[in-house]
């Protein structure tokens, strides 16, 4: 499990005392990061599954200007923590580099993120991930749910993202 703590620190660089070489993998900072916490990590040879979650909270910023008066968590951040989740789970596997977004091929969106929900959970089924042993490189291929306050809110086909040295 990885804490917020741990979270920042990598957004920073300094998850790991004395890195490997090419080890400059980062998530994004607040108040971008998405995620308050990983809580698990499924290797099943080329496949596996991740899970996470993010404490909401009133005065974050995007509540002050997405939509005054009727504020919203906007709903492609869903999709901005399935990306950060994904190269997270690279980077667990042993890809090296810099983490890039390659994209999604479906988002379904069934509710809202409001002010006043306690808990987004991302459940991510990792249905490829590929790891270019020459470069350290990596890529990971998911699928998956976003859930708040234990409702199913979004749903998310063929979430890539990737962990590149050199970019």
């Amino acid at each position: 499990m990885f804490h917020r703590e741990d979270l920042v620190f990598c957004a920073y660089g300094n998850l790991v005392e004395d890195p490997p070489e090419n080890f400059d993998t980062r998530l994004p900072a607040p108040p971008f990061l998405m995620l308050d916490r990983v809580l698990s990590f499924k290797e099943n040879g080329k496949q596996g599954s991740i899970f996470a979650e993010q404490d909401i909270r009133m005065d974050a910023w995007y509540f002050q200007c997405h939509m005054p008066g009727d504020p919203v968590q906007p709903g492609c951040f869903c999709v901005e923590a399935f990306w950060q989740l994904l190269g997270f789970y690279c980077v667990w596997r042993g890809a090296l580099g810099s983490g890039r977004a390659l994209g999604c091929d479906a988002v379904s969106l069934d509710g809202q993120i409001r002010p006043s929900n306690q808990v987004v959970r991302y459940e991510i089924d990792v249905k490829r991930f590929l790891q270019l042993r020459d470069s350290g490189a990596g890529i990971a291929v998911g699928d998956g749910h976003v859930f708040v306050d234990d409702e199913l809110i979004a749903r998310i086909s063929g979430a890539r993202a990737g962990v590149f040295i050199g970019i």
